[in-house]
C-alpha cells in the first residue's frame, strides 16, 4: 500500500512520542541498550519455521528475552519466566524478520516522477522526509533489515538515516547503506542536457585507478558499510548496456574496500559487466539480466551472491503499458532465461528487489516473481532470510530463528513455505525485541 506523504508525515511532537519506542538497526544505540531490559515475550503462533528447516513446525513458540531469541521449540519444552507477556499469533507462521537485499530509500516509483526529475527537481529536504517514510513501510512490511545500494543524487544523506534508526530517532530496519554508487566517468545520468552545463549526476563519478581508490576510500570514511559499483550501463554510441569500469579499475576498488572490511556489489546486466566483476572478486552482482549459465557457475565457483531484481524490470515495463497476460517484451523474456540459467548454475540468490523502482513497502513483490520465474516458496523464503544473511555477513545475529540472534521475527498469515503470497500479509513485526505491530 503506498504512503501519501502529505497524510502520513506525523507532526514532529509525534514523530519523537513515536520514537521513544524505536529500537536501531546494525548499531547499538540507545534503544537497543534499553530492549535489553525489558520483559521476556512469548510469542505463540500457529506454526514456527526457522530458516534452517525444510518445514514449518505447528505448535513451536518463540521465546525473547531483551532483544535477543532464548528459546525455540514445542510449547510444552519453552518454559517462560514470570512476569513474560505472551503475544497470541493464531493462524500465522513465525519467521525470521525478512532481508532486503537492494533498496533505494530515496527513490519512490518512476511512475510517479521520473528518475531524472527526482535527482534534479526534488530537493533534498524532500526525499529525506520521502526516505522516512520509505524505512517505515519497509519494516512494517516485515523486512527487519535493508541494504541501500545507492542515493542516487542524495548525497550521503543515508548514513545520518542510519544513525537516527540506531539512535531511536525513527523507525526503520537495520540499515546497510552504500553512500553514492560509483559510476564511470560519462556513462551515468541524467543525460541530453547542453554541455555547457554541468548537470549533478546520480552518483560519484571516477576515472581510472588511481581516482577510483580515492572515491572508495572517501566513501568508507564518510560512512559507507558496501561500496556499489555500475559496472555496466547504457552508455556510447551503440543502444543497450556496455561495460564501464576496466577491470583494472574494478580491481583496485574491491582491492581498496575488501582492505577495510568493506564488500562490494556491482551493477552488471551484460556478460562482459558480469565476467569483469566475477574476475575482481565483488560480493555480489546486482541485475545480470542478460547473464548466462558460464558467469552464473563461475559466481557460483567464487561464492559471488546473485541479486536478481526481478520486480524492477516487471514494474518499468507496467509503467510501458505492460500488463500480465500480454506477449512478453524482449527484456522480460531475457530476465526469465537468465533466472532459469542462475537456478541451474547453483549460484546463491539473494533477495532484492531494486525497491524505489516500484513503491516502498511492497518488498514482497520481488519473492512473489522469484517463484512465478522458478523458484519455490521454501527457496525465495530462504533467499530473503537464510541467504540474504550471509550475503551481509550477519548470518551469526539475524536471518534464523535461534537462541542468541537478534529478535527479528514477522509472523505471517498462513503458511509461506506452501504460499509465497503469505510474504505479503504481515500480521506481526518484532525487531530488537521490539514490537512494531502486531494484530
Amino acid at each position: 500500500m503506498r504512503l501519501d506523504l502529505r497524510s502520513s508525515l506525523l507532526p514532529a511532537a509525534l514523530v519523537m512520542l513515536a520514537a521513544a519506542a524505536a529500537a536501531p538497526a546494525a548499531g547499538q544505540g540507545r534503544a537497543e541498550r534499553a530492549a535489553a531490559d525489558t520483559p521476556a515475550t512469548l510469542l505463540v503462533p500457529d506454526q514456527v519455521w526457522t530458516g534452517t528447516d525444510p518445514v514449518a513446525h505447528p505448535g513451536w513458540v518463540v521465546l525473547v528475552s531483551g532483544d535477543r531469541i532464548a528459546a525455540v521449540g514445542p510449547r510444552a519444552q519453552v518454559r517462560a519466566p514470570a512476569g513474560a507477556t505472551t503475544i497470541a499469533l493464531p493462524g500465522t507462521t513465525l519467521i525470521p524478520g525478512m532481508i532486503e537485499a537492494h533498496t533505494h530509500m530515496f527513490l519512490h516509483p518512476y511512475d510517479e516522477t521520473s528518475w531524472n526529475d527526482q535527482v534534479l527537481k526534488e530537493p533534498l529536504s524532500l526525499r529525506t522526509a520521502r526516505a522516512v517514510n520509505h524505512l517505515r513501510a519497509t519494516l512494517m512490511a516485515g523486512f527487519t533489515a535493508a541494504r541501500d545500494l545507492g542515493t542516487e543524487g542524495a548525497g550521503f544523506a543515508d548514513v545520518g538515516l542510519r544513525q537516527a534508526i540506531d539512535e531511536g530517532i525513527i523507525p526503520g530496519p537495520r540499515y546497510f547503506v552504500a553512500t553514492r554508487a560509483i559510476v564511470a566517468l560519462g556513462a551515468y545520468g541524467p543525460k541530453g542536457f547542453d554541455d555547457r552545463w554541468e548537470v549533478p549526476q546520480g552518483g560519484e563519478e571516477a576515472a581510472g585507478v588511481d581516482d577510483i581508490e580515492r572515491v572508495v576510500r572517501e566513501q568508507i570514511g564518510k560512512g559507507a558499510d558496501w561500496i556499489k559499483l555500475y559496472g555496466d550501463y547504457r552508455w556510447g554510441p551503440n543502444p543497450g548496456a556496455h561495460a564501464t569500469f576496466t577491470e583494472a579499475e574494478m580491481q583496485r576498488a574491491v582491492e581498496v574496500a575488501h582492505g577495510a572490511g568493506v564488500p562490494v556489489a556491482v551493477h552488471a546486466q551484460t556478460p562482459e559487466g558480469m565476467q569483469r566483476a566475477i574476475d575482481a572478486g565483488v560480493t555480489t552482482i546486482e541485475h545480470g539480466d542478460f547473464g548466462t549459465l558460464k558467469e552464473f557457475r563461475e559466481m557460483a565457483d567464487k561464492g559471488i551472491f546473485y541479486i536478481p531484481t526481478v520486480a524492477a524490470g516487471y514494474s518499468i515495463a507496467e509503467y510501458g503499458g505492460w500488463k500480465p497476460g500480454d506477449p512478453e517484451p524482449a527484456s522480460m523474456q531475457a530476465k526469465h532465461a537468465s533466472f532459469q540459467a542462475a537456478l541451474a548454475s547453483g549460484v546463491q540468490i539473494g533477495a532484492g528487489g531494486d525497491v524505489g523502482v516500484f513503491t516502498h513497502g511492497d518488498n514482497a513483490k520481488e519473492l512473489v516473481l522469484m517463484v512465478q520465474y522458478g523458484m519455490t516458496p521454501l527457496q525465495a523464503l530462504t533467499a530473503a532470510t537464510v541467504t540474504n544473511a550471509r550475503m551481509l555477513g550477519w548470518q551469526d545475529r539475524i536471518g534464523s530463528v535461534q537462541p542468541g540472534l537478534y529478535a527479528d521475527l514477522v509472523a505471517l498469515t498462513g503458511d509461506p513455505t506452501r504460499d509465497i503470497a503469505a510474504t505479503t500479509r504481515v500480521a506481526f513485526v518484532m525487531k530488537n525485541g521490539t514490537v512494531y505491530k502486531r494484530p
